[in-house]
């Protein structure tokens, strides 16, 4: 961990250990409050806390995990507005170097924190962790419930912000995690399942998100509602067999290709991170301009979801 000078006396004062090992820690997507409590301490690891403010107040600035450094999903530049589309992937050189920029190489394994209030606001987990994927970073997981489940273990908390010296991260693209606007074309011609993780009144043409032109979704798409892949009560995502269980009833294989989407990339986030990481289909990819982009075209073809 390449702490500043202030930072690095606080967490000292915390009884962090410097000694550790640069690889990663787990394979796992998800790691509980007592995974993250035994491996806090390790120099590879750095835990990022996405939470955004709420009314004007940082959560992170009242109280957040030791040595955990800040980087606010909605401010930080996770997500960015590109030709009129909002919520997009920055791109590689502007989301490697915010990366760089936080204090994170490649050798780091990387624990990101969401406040765990329900499955929108986890999202924000779901959308940095598949961002760091789509960047080639293996070596990152998401701490089930957030904050939240932390908290409830008894976890210690901290105001004290911890700052890291810049770092280089150097960048591996994953094309094919990352869908475009092409792709689900080709998949509406070829029958490749689409999976509209958007809330079902949504899907249903019965309500619409500002950022979409017109009501409805894609032709022939499925919908896997994000809110079903995390239990908001028990602060806790779904686990392997129930996410196949909800893919199997929309008709989509344990390995079949498929492409999520929703409004803006961000509730299908929620949904790839089940297909992909959880359940374990490596065929699924994320489209990120998801309805904001393929409805800004009138001559894409939208229909109300049955």
């Amino acid at each position: 961990m390449r702490l500043s000078t202030l930072a690095a006396a606080a967490v000292v004062g915390l009884g962090f250990v410097t000694a550790g090992h640069a690889e990663r820690l787990t394979d796992q997507p998800l790691v509980d409050a007592a995974w993250l409590q035994q491996n806090l301490g390790d120099e590879s690891l750095v835990v990022i806390d996405v939470r955004d403010a709420v009314e004007n107040a940082s959560p992170y600035a009242s109280a957040h995990i030791p040595g955990a450094i800040s980087a606010p999903y909605s401010t930080s530049g996770w997500r960015l507005e590109i030709e009129g589309v909002p919520g997009q992937f920055p791109g590689v050189e502007p989301a490697s170097e915010l990366i760089g920029s936080l204090g994170i190489d490649n050798d780091d394994h990387v624990v990101i924190v969401a406040q765990g209030t329900n499955s929108s606001e986890f999202g924000a987990a779901t959308r940095v962790y598949w961002t760091f994927k789509v960047l080639g970073h293996d070596a990152v997981s998401i701490l089930n419930g957030g904050a939240r489940a932390w908290e409830a273990a008894g976890g210690e908390v901290t105001d004290v912000a911890t700052v890291l010296e810049p770092a280089t991260f150097t960048p591996d693209f994953r094309q094919e995690l990352l869908a475009t606007t092409a792709d689900v074309q080709t998949a509406l011609a070829n029958g490749t399942p689409l999976v509209d993780g958007r809330p079902a009144a949504q899907y249903r043409g019965e309500a619409k998100s500002p950022v979409a032109r017109v009501a409805g979704t894609i032709p022939g798409a499925v919908n896997i509602d994000n809110g079903l892949l995390y239990d908001a009560e028990n602060a806790s995502f779904a686990d392997a067999a129930a996410i196949a269980a909800l893919a199997d009833g929309v008709g989509v294989g344990a390995d079949e290709a498929n492409i999520a989407f929703c409004n803006t990339g961000h509730w299908a986030s929620i949904v790839w991170f089940g297909l992909h990481e959880v359940q374990g289909n490596a065929n699924t990819r994320m489209y990120d301009g998801s309805l904001a982009e393929w409805t800004a075209d009138p001559a894409r073809p939208v229909e109300n979801g049955v």
